[in-house]
């Protein structure tokens, strides 16, 4: 866990926003609304989001997800997570997957997209992944370039 700033510690470095691990109280601070803006998602049940949170801190470093919180609001301005895949290929090497990276509307162009996603890989990269992969859309393309994000192969899917 990161160390905490207060709001005025935060403005004081010259950022509005500061980018930590999730937290049980996220859910009040608008965590579900910046997913709906991902994924049409009906909002989650108190109970619901300890349980998924619970199982996703028993998993520790092997999965991260941030938030961006608004350091004059508290209220959660982007979100991303990554999940660390444990391979058998390159001597059981480690893989990166960036999910569900969202900025909120009113708070894009700012920046904090690539913020974000620069510490989500950075954290593979500290837990030794020889590489972070991703899947998104294709006018994301240019975003995910400035971060670093190369094309490469294709992908395909399969929902149930």
């Amino acid at each position: 866990m990161e160390h905490s700033h207060t709001p005025a510690a935060a403005e004081a470095d010259g950022d509005a926003y500061r980018i930590r691990p999730l937290q049980l109280a996220d859910l009040s601070k608008g965590f579900c609304d910046l997913l709906a803006q991902l994924s049409p998602s009906p909002p989650l049940t108190e109970d619901a989001f300890r349980a998924r949170f619970a199982e996703l801190a028993a998993l520790g470093a092997d999965h991260l997800v941030l938030v961006a919180e608004d350091a004059a609001t508290g209220q959660l301005a982007a979100a991303g997570a990554v999940l660390v895949e444990r391979k058998f290929i390159r001597r059981c090497g480690l893989v990166g997957h960036v999910e569900d990276v969202v900025v909120g509307a009113a708070t894009r162009g700012r920046g904090l997209g690539e913020r974000l996603v620069r510490r989500l890989v950075e954290h593979a990269k500290g837990r030794g992944c020889y590489k972070v992969i991703l899947n998104c859309t294709p006018e994301l393309r240019g975003f995910y370039a400035k971060c670093g994000f190369v094309e490469k192969n294709v992908q395909m899917g399969l929902y149930f």
